[in-house]
């Protein structure tokens, strides 16, 4: 498809499954922590298997605790709370959210990470134009993705997981956090494009009232993608780069 670039003043990225096939990697380790748990849990609720599934319709997208927060809710298990600094023994959200943690920085350490050829056309494209570039991601490790592919060095401004606490800003769906990754880059929202590729990260985009809003679709269907807000979906980020093949 076409996109005039030279319309808009900042181009803002979700990560994981946009830039870096990561998502992959939250994958497995969401189905490795939650299954762990919902194996050894004996309390009141829903313990059948955590399935791919679920991810896209509770997990996807969302901050690490709003992740774990959603999925329990959806099988009628409450836990409490805890805090951030909760050991990823503890069976508590926070606890839980940060055994997740564990199992991705562990396959990250071990088999490191490469972007998606396409998505690097399109930053070289992009780079050329002179456009400012952001990344917005409710990882917490967003910016060690970003050095493992060796992409850091390319974006203005970088807003994780962690940013997105220390600032107060909400999570997607709210779009809080790519607003404020324009503001950084000086550029209004109907000025701004969102890639996502999360139903959640679509409807913040929406929300936002952003000037292009691209669903990238990794698995959750141009459908769903397109009902959350996205103006168009893509498969690849090549398909956004004039004159390619893709």
């Amino acid at each position: 498809m076409t996109v005039t670039w030279a319309e808009y003043d900042a181009v803002l990225f979700d990560l994981d499954g946009v830039i870096t096939p990561t998502a992959e990697v939250h994958m497995r380790a969401w189905s490795e922590m939650f299954n762990g748990f919902l194996a050894a849990y004996a309390g009141a609720g829903d313990r059948s298997p955590y399935v791919d599934a679920d991810y896209f319709a509770h997990v996807d997208g969302k901050p690490r605790y709003d992740g774990v927060r959603d999925f329990l809710g959806s099988r009628g298990i409450e836990l409490p709370e805890g805090t951030p600094d909760d050991p990823a023994t503890a069976e508590t959200v926070c606890g839980l959210g940060n055994r997740k943690n564990e199992a991705f920085n562990a396959v990250l350490e071990r088999d490191g990470v490469t972007p998606y050829p396409g998505s690097v056309l399109l930053l070289d494209h992009l780079q050329g134009l002179g456009l400012p570039l952001g990344v917005v991601s409710s990882s917490a490790n967003a910016p060690a993705v970003l050095e493992a592919a060796g992409l850091l060095d390319r974006f203005g401004t970088v807003v994780s997981g962690t940013v997105a606490h220390d600032l107060g800003l909400r999570g997607k769906p709210a779009p809080d956090t790519f607003h404020h990754a324009a503001e950084v880059l000086g550029s209004a929202p109907a000025r701004a494009v969102v890639l996502e590729d999360a139903v959640s990260g679509v409807r913040a985009g929406r929300a936002g009232d952003f000037g292009l809003v691209v669903g990238v679709d990794r698995g959750a269907g141009v459908d769903r993608l397109t009902e959350a807000g996205a103006d168009v979906v893509v498969t690849d980020l090549a398909q956004l780069v004039p004159g390619s093949a893709a």
